[in-house]
């Protein structure tokens, strides 16, 4: 059955399910595949999957042939391109962190949306007010800015 994530414009996808219980990119992404992708990020450099193996395993047991599984689906997300050097497959992040968080971050946003914006902002506003203050405050100054700008189109 083919997959039923949405395919963007630059060729990446990211699955719909959020998993709410999952730490940070664990939660669009499983679990493994965040460790592999923290992995290939953290390298900077096109790597085989032994060395991206040898990396997870210090963290997580997992065989060789599991991450290959996992790099090889990576590929076909869009998320790592894969390359022959010297006979080996190599592999690097077509996207930094950052692009990634943002890009994920954006469409988690817009299917929370969904429930409503309003209940969604109120939440939104009261969680980040309690968590954490300073973060609450540079919303704030977003919000204004954003308001600035559009009030000068």
């Amino acid at each position: 059955m083919p997959s039923r994530e949405p395919n963007d414009s630059d060729g990446v996808r990211i699955q719909d399910t959020v998993r709410l219980s999952a730490q940070g990119l664990a939660k669009v992404l499983g679990d493994l595949e965040a460790r592999v992708m923290r992995v290939a990020w953290v390298l900077g450099r096109p790597a085989s999957a032994r060395v991206v193996h040898e990396r997870v395993v210090m963290e997580h047991a997992v065989a060789i042939h599991t991450v290959i599984t996992i790099l090889n689906k990576l590929v076909e997300k869009g998320l790592l391109r894969r390359e022959k050097q010297d006979d080996l497959l190599h592999y690097e992040p077509t996207l930094s962190e950052d692009e990634f968080r943002t890009k994920a971050s954006r469409q988690v946003v817009e299917g929370i949306l969904s429930f409503g914006a309003d209940a969604v902002t109120a939440s939104f506003v009261d969680v980040l007010a309690e968590r954490d203050p300073e973060q609450f405050a540079e919303l704030a100054r977003l919000i204004e800015k954003r308001m600035k700008e559009q009030g000068s189109r």
